[in-house]
């Protein structure tokens, strides 16, 4: 019996239907969660949003099979049923999300040997631009021709939020002041000078983002103000965010996904990336929670990048790590990481635990201060692109995640991140800022900690330095829940010979931490130790990590805001 490929079609873009659906169910409720306070159950509905989409999938597969005999791969059939996908979908709001959706369920339904970049979308097949014609993502204002407290009063009133503000009027004092200092010396008016403000909130932790721009004549000027919860029934403006590297800060691959309600999500990115000219769709895509979306970019760019470049792969810098094969492409900004095939002494590690600190990695909040990874399976790259260190490197190091299929040389399985600086090279250079790496650092793994994540391993080598000099940590091997931990001051000697034992003389469990100790994974310069002992003390007191594993467990959130602290509202007037 002949298959009809437009009801193979219908029925993937149903399931297609039915993730979005779902996707924005949860992500609308952001704002009853943001207005009652329910950070608790908004951390849980982050999780549960990253889950879904291989659930949809696996749903769309099993639909498939009960209803058509796909036992065989029929390549005349599946050419048709592309043809008809892209017929049926014409007209759809999220069309970018569809065509990815397809290929995660033709890939996951036939071996990799069946199909090749022709029965995929590779390129996208329908254009998204203007599909938001019929309800517009955005709102266009004017201050010159309406005056700027008016203005500014308006864009606070857009949103819908059920709340109050605490005192609007002082809210619109503040923001018309800043502008006042610190943007409007800098302009000159161009002719209908225009202010727009997408129509949403960006949820995300315990606030809500208003996300706007500038635009004077060929001139953007992005901004972002971020509303908070008096968790007294009333909201307030905690600050404008208007540097450039700022806002884009807000959307770093370190952090937690937003939550977004859009029908169409290409005419929000398209927003975002004219006002974040240093970030790619891929990492507008992911910042919005459509991380599947985001790795079809970034596929599609690197396939570009391999097309228009001719280097070769290589072993990426720094030390070499005992769990992670890494390499990078010198010329493209991110790292590949496959899982060694064993771990020397003394890692204890398995493959498998691996798997799961990264996996637990996505799901959290990562609070800037931890990269986000793109998880690949079956990933190809041109043999003739690849080093003979590397090609021996694989074959020493992960000979049962590679194989060699004609030209291609195939990846079982992968991560990518960002590229950084590794701290400990960083540190190394006279031309950068030691003192202040060092800080940030620190600064770092307190965050961490009050997110629930305890590193495990503080060398240096674990945390890397982006552009803007903020340091991240990326290695995730060794990582525990703070609340798992045990923390522990050392105990004194009671004998003079367990005062001078060289190994210690007291039981250690395996979950046992003695933040005594931490200085000595931080560096040899003493300098800087001393620099680090003066300024966070705290670090090396087993009491504080008890006091924030309390906070963790009784629930109280510890504010880390994606901004410095100098420039919120709160410290600028009583």
């Amino acid at each position: 019996m002949e298959i009809d490929a437009r009801l193979i079609a219908q029925t993937i873009l149903k399931g297609f239907n039915k993730h979005y659906r779902i996707f924005l169910d949860i992500t609308r409720e952001a704002k009853e969660r943001f207005e009652k306070c329910k950070w608790k159950a908004d951390r849980k509905a982050s999780r549960k949003r990253i889950t879904l989409y291989s659930k949809r999938v696996r749903e769309a597969i099993e639909a498939l099979h009960q209803d058509f005999d796909l036992n065989e791969f029929d390549e005349t059939l599946w050419k048709q049923v592309k043809i008809e996908y892209l017929h049926i979908l014409y007209g759809h709001k999220q069309p970018e999300l569809a065509e990815t959706f397809y290929n995660s369920v033709f890939t996951s339904l036939f071996h990799r040997r069946y199909y090749n970049n022709d029965h995929i979308f590779v390129r996208p097949g329908l254009s998204t631009d203007y599909l938001d014609d019929d309800e517009t993502t955005y709102i266009g204002y004017y201050p010159t021709r309406d005056g700027l407290t008016r203005t500014v009063r308006q864009i606070l009133q857009l949103n819908d939020l059920a709340l109050p503000f605490e005192d609007l009027n002082r809210d619109v004092r503040r923001l018309v002041n800043i502008i006042k200092q610190k943007l409007l010396p800098q302009l000159v008016f161009r002719k209908h000078f225009q202010l727009r403000v997408l129509k949403s909130l960006f949820y995300r932790n315990k606030a809500g983002y208003i996300i706007g721009m500038g635009v004077n004549g060929d001139q953007i000027i992005p901004f972002a103000i971020p509303l908070l919860n008096n968790e007294n029934g009333r909201v307030y403006v905690d600050t404008l965010i208007h540097e450039s590297n700022d806002v884009a800060n807000l959307f770093s691959f370190a952090r937690a996904y937003f939550m977004v309600d859009t029908n169409t999500p290409s005419a929000v990115v398209s927003f975002l990336l004219r006002m974040l000219p240093t970030k790619s769709k891929a990492d507008i895509y992911t910042a919005i929670g459509l991380q599947k979306q985001g790795k079809s970019e970034f596929y599609r760019d690197f396939l570009h990048h391999l097309k228009h470049s001719s280097d070769q792969l290589e072993i990426a810098p720094g030390i070499k790590g005992m769990v992670m094969t890494v390499f990078n492409l010198p010329s493209y900004p991110y790292v590949f990481k496959v899982i060694n095939d064993s771990f020397p002494p003394p890692k204890k590690t398995t493959r498998q635990q691996v798997k799961e600190k990264y996996q637990i990695i996505k799901m959290h909040d990562r609070v800037g201060r931890m990269a986000d990874t793109l998880e690949y399976s079956y990933a190809a790259f041109p043999l003739a692109r690849i080093s003979p260190e590397l090609l021996a490197e694989f074959e020493a190091k992960i000979p049962s995640s590679i194989e060699i299929d004609d030209d291609m040389l195939i990846i079982r399985h992968l991560y990518i991140e960002r590229r950084l600086d590794p701290l400990n090279l960083y540190l190394a250079d006279p031309a950068n800022d030691a003192e202040a790496a060092m800080l940030d650092y620190a600064r770092s793994i307190k965050d961490m900690a009050v997110a629930n994540i305890f590193p495990g391993d503080l060398l240096l080598k674990n945390f890397g330095v982006t552009r803007h000099g903020r340091v991240i940590f990326y290695d995730y091997d060794e990582i525990e829940f703070m609340t798992d931990m045990n923390f522990r001051h050392i105990p004194e000697p009671m004998t003079p010979e367990q005062e001078m034992a060289a190994e210690p003389w007291y039981s250690i469990g395996d979950y046992d931490v003695f933040p005594e100790e931490f200085i000595r994974f931080i560096t040899g310069n003493n300098e800087l130790r001393r620099l680090i002992r003066q300024r966070y003390p705290e670090l090396f007191d087993a009491d504080y990590w008890k006091s924030v594993q309390e906070d963790i467990r009784q629930h109280r959130y510890r504010d880390i805001f994606p901004y410095s602290r100098r420039i919120r509202f709160a410290h600028k007037e009583p």
